[in-house]
C-alpha cells in the first residue's frame, strides 16, 4: 500500500505546483478576490476528475494485460518528458505569462471548468494514474482507494498552502515559484523511472 501512498502523493504534488491554467486562476483569483475567498477552488479537482476517471478505468479495466504494462511504460516516459519540460522551466525562471491575470473566474465551479478543459487531467489518468489504479485494484481495493485517496488529499492540500503561501506572504513570487518548479521536476523524474522499471520488471 505504501508504494500507491507515495505514487499517488507524488504525482499530486507534482501536479498541483506545476505552472498552467489551474495554477494561473488560483494565483489570479487571489489577487482579485482575496486568498480566502478564493480557498473553495482548491476542490475543484475532486469536481472536474470526476467523469474523467470515470471514462479512463471503464476503457482501461477492458485492455489487456500486455497492453497495461505498455501503458505504464508510457506513463512513465510521459512523466519523464514533464520533468524535463518543469527542469527547463526553472532554468528560464517564472516568466510574465504564467504570471497571475487579472480577470479571471471567480468561483469553484468556474474553476472546476478550468481544470476540465485542461488536457492535463485526461492525460494523467490515461497514462498514469489510470493504470497505476487497475493494478492496484487486482492487488486489493483497498491499493486502489489509497493511491486515489492520497492522489486527491495531496492535491487539495497542495493547493490550499498555495493559496494561503501566495494571499499571506511573498513566497509564491516568481523566486518560490521557481524553487517549487525544480521540486517538481525532480518527483516526476524519480516517478518516472520507477514507473518505466515497474513496467519491465511486472
Amino acid at each position: 500500500m505504501l508504494e500507491y501512498l507515495i505514487i499517488g502523493g507524488g504525482f499530486a504534488f507534482a501536479a498541483a505546483v506545476q505552472p498552467g491554467p489551474l495554477m494561473a486562476f488560483l494565483l489570479s483569483s487571489v489577487v482579485r478576490s482575496g486568498w480566502r475567498h478564493t480557498l473553495p477552488a482548491a476542490l475543484s479537482p475532486l469536481i472536474s476528475d470526476g467523469p474523467v476517471a470515470l471514462l479512463v478505468l471503464l476503457v482501461l479495466s477492458r485492455i489487456t494485460e500486455g497492453m497495461m504494462r505498455i501503458l505504464m511504460a508510457a506513463g512513465g516516459a510521459f512523466l519523464l518528458y514533464l520533468a524535463w519540460g518543469s527542469f527547463r522551466q526553472w532554468r528560464r525562471g517564472v516568466s510574465e505569462a504564467e504570471a497571475p491575470g487579472r480577470s479571471p473566474p471567480r468561483t469553484m465551479l468556474q474553476a472546476a471548468m478550468v481544470n476540465i478543459l485542461n488536457p492535463n487531467p485526461y492525460i494523467g489518468w490515461s497514462l498514469v494514474l489510470g493504470p497505476a489504479a487497475i493494478k492496484a485494484w487486482h492487488e486489493t481495493p483497498a491499493n486502489a482507494v489509497a493511491l486515489i485517496v492520497s492522489f486527491y488529499a495531496v492535491i487539495v492540500v497542495s493547493l490550499v498552502c498555495i493559496i494561503v503561501l501566495f494571499g499571506t506572504t511573498g513566497f509564491l513570487g516568481p523566486r518560490g515559484r521557481r524553487a517549487l518548479v525544480l521540486v517538481s521536476s525532480l518527483v516526476l523524474a524519480a516517478l518516472g523511472v520507477y514507473r518505466i522499471v515497474s513496467s519491465v520488471l511486472s
